[in-house]
């Protein structure tokens, strides 16, 4: 009997590209699928049997995916997560993206084979191969984004409101006589960027008083943050504030500023988003908003095993609350 190694080394593809070919054809290329049907055909391949029988089962585990580990926000987020799936029996299956489109759809294929019962997506976003089954799947399909919330997608989320939470940083900067704002932004068209920024925009333009914000995109480590700050501090027309779309990024403008000797919030404000573990330890500490990290953790399984239980029950994404904690890193601006 024919093996899908078999056609898949016939058609010149992986076996996960045979897989996807016969469950979701639709999302292969013309190409591709002509090659592996051609393959298929020739060797008589059929699907085996007792192996989907085996997929059927429960694996009592939840795969989780990161776009980076070593966040600290990330982090605290997947404790939350491993506490509650531990609990409720299940173990946890981690796999750190790296902001690469294809290590995501890896880790979905390993989803969509059924090596994991349910899925977490901690990223923006969803793997192109689950676009397919996503769209077409009559309820909800077990996988939760603990990260954003996009109405368009048949997706189960828990999230905050990143364009109220912008609108709390913007409307607090403001008030502090800030007029010359810029934000540190993750990569061009990162789509929780897009919440944070709208709702910066739509607030700066509410104000009787012209507001002037400029975007500066990148990456969220804090070597970016560096990097990018220490170029737009060091030339002249500096900003007044600087809005950084995470703390990584806001810790790295601090260690901008000392390098270009300037104070921080005499000369500069920061203000960070997360609130890690790091923000209140920096000096100055860091006005951020917090995310409630841990529960947001906590949430995601909960929703999932409810998706799990009942898949056709009536289940309804989740927002949590969001607040921003001043501290020392924002001030008046100097006369």
């Amino acid at each position: 009997m024919a093996t899908i190694q078999d056609v898949a080394a016939l058609a010149g593809v992986s076996t996960a590209t045979v897989s996807r070919t016969l469950s979701a054809p639709d999302i292969v290329s013309e190409g591709t699928r002509k090659r592996v049907q051609a393959a298929v055909a020739k060797l008589n391949y059929t699907p085996n049997a007792a192996a989907k029988i085996l997929r059927t089962t429960r694996t009592r585990k939840i795969l989780v995916t990161v776009p980076d580990i070593s966040n600290p926000f990330y982090s605290v987020v997947i404790r939350g997560i491993e506490e509650s799936a531990h609990k409720a029996g299940y173990s946890v299956l981690l796999g750190d993206t790296q902001y690469d489109k294809l290590r995501e759809n890896d880790y979905a294929e390993m989803f969509q084979r059924k090596e994991a019962d349910g899925l977490i997506i901690l990223a923006s976003g969803l793997p192109e191969v689950l676009r397919y089954t996503v769209k077409r799947a009559a309820s909800p399909p077990a996988i939760v984004n603990g990260h954003e919330y996009d109405p368009s997608l048949n997706l189960l989320s828990v999230y905050i409101d990143n364009a109220a939470a912008s609108r709390d940083v913007i409307t607090h900067l403001y008030g502090l006589g800030h007029r010359h704002v810029v934000i540190l932004a993750g990569p061009d068209n990162h789509t929780l960027d897009g919440a944070r920024l709208q709702g910066a925009l739509e607030c700066a333009r509410s104000f009787p008083e012209p507001m002037h914000l400029t975007v500066s995109a990148g990456g969220f480590h804090t070597e970016s943050g560096f990097q990018r700050a220490l170029e737009i501090l060091g030339r002249a027309g500096r900003p007044t504030a600087l809005y950084c779309f995470n703390d990584e990024l806001a810790i790295g403008a601090l260690a901008a500023m000392r390098r270009l000797g300037l104070r921080c919030p005499a000369d500069v404000s920061i203000v960070g988003f997360d609130d890690t573990r790091y923000a209140r330890m920096m000096d100055p500490p860091l006005t951020t908003v917090r995310q409630p990290m841990k529960n947001l953790g906590r949430t995601t399984v909960k929703l999932l095993l409810e998706v799990l239980k009942d898949p056709n029950a009536q289940i309804a994404s989740i927002r949590l609350p969001h607040k921003l904690i001043l501290r020392e890193s924002t001030g008046p601006v100097a006369a």
